[in-house]
């Protein structure tokens, strides 16, 4: 029996833009939180897990709907 190990790649959407994985070692949030200096919106962004498909783990950040002031 041969054991294959395989690489799962994660990859980030926001607005239908897919963000490259920063870092393998960061939680979703914190990588929400590196991207939320180039897009603001994500500050306050929910992070929807979309789970695995084949070898990429896919997740997406979704912006909060709600009302200002």
């Amino acid at each position: 029996m041969t054991i294959a190990i395989a690489t799962i790649a994660r990859v980030f959407a926001y607005n239908g833009v897919e963000l490259p994985d920063i870092d393998p070692n960061m939680s979703p949030d914190e990588v929400r939180d590196v991207y939320s200096a180039q897009y603001a919106d994500l500050t306050t962004a929910d992070i929807l897990d979309h789970g695995i498909t084949g070898e990429v783990h896919r997740f997406e950040f979704r912006k909060k709907v709600g009302d200002k002031g």
